[in-house]
């Protein structure tokens, strides 16, 4: 299963990408995190769906610091991606 998140609102310079790599690597999942231009915050995760779904709920969430005002979830097809990564 993957999807792609972007969260908007205070998720820039509040350790977003770090809190989102390191619950990936917890819970197994593959895929990207990365800021963009626009000030939000963009992954692709991809993984058991149970896994994915717990991802999914961390960037809901943010870190200490961030307020996610909105968040948009996109099923997407499996990309075959191996280990995860900040952009």
């Amino acid at each position: 299963m993957s999807k792609r998140v972007v969260a908007s609102g205070r998720v820039q310079g509040v350790f977003f990408r770090d809190t989102v790599r390191n619950a990936a690597e917890r819970e197994g999942v593959a895929g990207w995190v990365r800021n963009n231009p626009d000030g939000t915050v963009e992954a692709l995760f991809e993984g058991r769906p149970d896994a994915v779904e717990r991802l999914v709920s961390v960037v809901r969430q943010g870190p200490p610091g961030a307020r996610v005002e909105a968040l948009d979830v996109v099923d997407e097809p499996d990309h075959g991606i191996d280990g995860f990564r900040i952009r």
